[in-house]
């Protein structure tokens, strides 16, 4: 399991002015919730919650989140972004219970070198870059690595396939494909020798011919 600490700061305010206005100053609006909390109304700084998301996987990592003193296990369970830019608008946090289980996206890591790859010159298409799990928060994976050593060309690796530690309840499609290894392209370029020859195009007809033209033509 993965965990981060992030500090924020208890706010009385809302609505779009003020959301407006500490955006302004730098902070991000956020919410709290939880089975045994009321929502409460957050601001974070935006330097350290970018800074957060460039150093863990914000979808399956725990956040001992810091209001005003008072620390809370939590996950991030939504990240609304601006429509145009890239400036986050608001931040929902879910307050984990003990021993109450929870859904979270854990990322897939690709291990090894495919043999389609390393033998054939396939190409390993990577379909999925994590799944859906259900487990206890203390449980949540960092990640879950795939091992695609052995797959040759047309083979792949289902969902089913994959290797999961104990507790842990995969909840994507066990029937999705999570990578395929394809064939190489075949080459357009034409082999060395072999000369292309394109048929002459047919003039195109600018004018209408002249009543009796044909027949002289032909004759």
């Amino acid at each position: 399991m993965a965990t981060a600490q992030l500090g924020a700061k208890a706010r009385s305010g809302t609505g779009k002015g003020v959301a407006r206005k500490l955006r302004m100053a730098g902070e991000i609006p956020g919410v709290i919730y939880g089975h045994s909390r009321a929502p409460q109304s957050l601001t974070l700084n935006a330097r350290e919650f970018d800074r957060l998301l460039s150093t863990v996987s914000v979808s399956s990592t725990v956040i001992e989140l810091s209001v005003d003193g008072s620390t809370s296990r939590t996950l991030v369970r939504e990240i609304q972004r601006h429509p145009f830019k890239k400036q986050i608008i608001h931040v929902d946090f879910q307050e984990l219970v003990a021993g109450e289980k929870v859904t979270v996206d854990v990322p897939l890591v690709f291990i090894g070198t495919a043999d389609g790859v390393k033998n054939s010159g396939g190409i390993l298409d990577q379909v999925m870059h994590e799944i859906s799990v259900h487990c206890d928060p203390s449980n949540i994976p960092n990640h879950i690595d795939v091992d695609v050593t052995p797959l040759a060309i047309g083979k792949s690796i289902h969902v089913s396939d994959l290797s999961v530690p104990e507790g842990v309840e995969v909840m994507s499609d066990p029937e999705a494909t999570v990578c395929i290894v394809s064939a190489p392209k075949a080459s357009e370029t034409p082999a060395a020798g072999v000369e292309v020859v394109e048929a002459a195009a047919e003039p195109e007809l600018i004018r209408k011919p002249k009543e009796g033209e044909e027949e002289s033509e032909e004759s």
